[in-house]
């Protein structure tokens, strides 16, 4: 196999996976992958699994052509798109269920049943194959990432997860796949979950939590969003917090409808970057 030949010279392979409908946000990870590794793999496989809604499954865009010159103007080594049939083979006696604690029950979890068995179930089957020595994630899917890690210390998988910031719209807007199918003013006033973070991060204090979390809701049912969560959490558990003694580390998410597009975000107080 031609990765284990290029292990043989040396070579530690990056790895970062996608649905593709590529942005900078991905080929940000590709630099970063090539920046520590000596050779980078990139998958673009639409995952079924992970899709609760088959709406939702149905309207994911495909943009192989660009995704393919993207990735080809990054430098990336191997792009690996595996059919249906590479990931789940027939005849191999089903799915396995992976026990995820509490982080299948709370935010994405809650309202996404069943998203991060696929999101597993993907990552294992794509880390079995390109069997990578880093894989590089995006701090946007917080939860996913802590998924992720998760599952590889769980099976003991040979494979160090590299979590990257971040990359941004100049508004702010956190890069996403689903951006495309935002209008014009629907990209305007997205931008709204990026400057409701930078309010909580500028006016969070010790103390109840309850009325800033309300503050930054009304921000965004002003601009015409539908809220899913927005919680402040423990940073290592994902618990939600009403009260913060200015110690617990935490982390505060956002899942949030414009029309019928979901957007996610989150910020670690103090360290909420501009990337663009």
């Amino acid at each position: 196999m031609f990765l284990e030949k290029e292990r043989k010279k040396g070579h530690l392979v990056g790895f970062v996976p996608t649905m593709g409908a590529l942005h900078q946000g991905h080929i940000a990870l590709i630099e970063k992958a090539r920046e520590n590794c000596g050779l980078t793999v990139c998958s673009i496989f639409v995952n079924p699994t992970q899709f609760n809604d088959p709406a939702d499954f149905a309207k994911y865009p495909i943009t192989l052509e660009k995704d393919l010159k993207m990735l080809s103007d990054a430098g990336t080594d191997i792009v690996f798109i595996p059919g249906v049939s590479d990931i789940y083979p027939p005849g191999n006696g089903g799915q396995t269920h992976y026990t995820l604690g509490t982080l299948e029950t709370v935010l994405e979890g809650k309202y996404r049943p069943g998203h991060f068995q696929g999101v597993c179930q993907v990552v294992h089957r794509l880390l079995d194959i390109v069997k990578p020595e880093i894989l590089f994630m995006g701090q946007k899917d917080y939860q996913q990432c802590m998924v992720v890690r998760h599952l590889i210390d769980s099976y003991q998988i040979p494979t160090k997860l590299e979590t990257c910031p971040t990359v941004r719209e100049p508004s702010g807007l956190a890069m996403s796949s689903r951006n495309m199918r935002l209008s014009e003013t629907g990209k305007t006033n997205a931008a709204e979950i990026y400057q409701t973070l930078q309010f909580i991060n500028a006016h969070l204090q010790p103390g109840p939590l309850a009325s800033i979390k309300d503050i930054a809701k009304q921000r965004l049912l002003n601009v015409g969003f539908k809220i899913d969560y927005l919680e402040i959490c423990h940073q290592f558990d994902l618990r939600s917090l009403e009260y913060w003694d200015g110690q617990v580390p935490i982390v505060v998410l956002v899942a949030a409808f414009l029309g019928d597009v979901r957007l996610i975000d989150n910020m670690v107080p103090g360290k909420l970057v501009r990337v663009n």
